[in-house]
């Protein structure tokens, strides 16, 4: 599954990248992100979370940061320390500036089968909207 969002703000491209580029502050923006904690060896425990009706499904993923270009590019993917095969995550946040104009283009790619199907696909798709209208709000400020 591949999943592309964006949004135009009018802010500094810098304070943008500090709200994309730490996953820790995720939660502040993003209700999909339930919890997130920095694990001291360079690399963050990712909780997500969805509920659909009376059922919520949640997953845990180990995401390191692989790319980062100061107020341009930010790249997450999952890494886990278990040492098993796991579904690829990979978070790729840019963003592209002129002035105090900014636009962030987020792109997910998920290679597992957790949000398949039309359900959660439509439950994701409504985090992402409520996500984009907190993260307008936390950047306009």
């Amino acid at each position: 599954m591949d999943v592309r969002a964006s949004l135009d703000a009018s802010c500094d491209a810098s304070r943008l990248f500090d709200l994309v580029n730490d996953l820790a502050s995720y939660p502040q923006w993003m209700d999909l992100v339930h919890r997130v904690e920095a694990d001291g060896e360079g690399a963050w425990e990712v909780e997500l979370r969805a509920k659909v009706g009376p059922f919520a499904r949640s997953k845990r993923l180990r995401m390191v940061r692989t790319a980062s270009e100061p107020s341009s590019l930010v790249r997450f993917e999952r890494v886990e320390a278990d040492g098993r095969s796991h579904a690829p995550w990979v978070l790729t946040a840019t963003i592209d500036s002129v002035g105090t104009q900014c636009t962030l283009t987020m792109h997910l790619h998920y290679g597992g089968a957790l949000f398949t199907g039309g359900v959660l696909e439509r439950v994701l798709a409504e985090k992402i909207e409520a996500g984009r209208s907190r993260l307008a709000a936390l950047v306009s400020n």
